[in-house]
């Protein structure tokens, strides 16, 4: 059977904490170790708000609401794990007031797999965020545009 272009819809959330750190993901996936926002791919039947919740709230077991969108993917990319899956990614800023939950599941060190599935979280001070922190194309053109001033984030 021939195999189908298809498209991959992906949603992600950036969690600024009030000391002015981002959240972000250390996962194990086929093998390899990645650094990437929280979030996922979005199930069939789902909105892009409920998918992230519902994300957000499996990997790291909190409440989050949207904060502001901040990116929707404008460039082609090829999913790296099926390359006939075209990567749409959609990016927003979100909260919670479950502060002290995610106090007990984050980690100091990256890629510190204790759990099943493997994966951790971990703060990252914004002012220290650089793409070559980031495994996913995506992520890295978002960093950069919190870099270089063309994503203003709630802080």
């Amino acid at each position: 059977m021939e195999a189908r272009n298809r498209f991959n819809i992906r949603v992600y959330g950036l969690l600024i904490h009030p000391e002015a750190k981002v959240l972000v993901s250390d996962e194990l996936i086929h093998n390899q170790s990645i650094t990437k926002f929280p979030g996922g791919g979005l199930q069939w039947g789902e909105g892009l708000i409920d998918g992230l919740q519902r994300e957000f709230n499996e990997e790291i077991k909190i409440n989050i609401s949207v904060a502001q969108h901040l990116y929707t993917t404008d460039v082609f990319q090829a999913s790296a794990y099926n390359p006939q899956d075209q990567i749409i990614s959609i990016y927003y800023q979100v909260t919670t007031t479950e502060w002290d939950t995610i106090s007990v599941v984050t980690k100091a060190h990256d890629y510190d797999y204790n759990l099943d599935p493997p994966q951790c979280v971990r703060w990252i001070a914004i002012d220290r965020i650089h793409e070559i922190l980031f495994s996913f194309p995506i992520d890295k053109i978002i960093v950069q545009k919190i870099c270089n001033k063309e994503i203003s984030l709630i802080l």
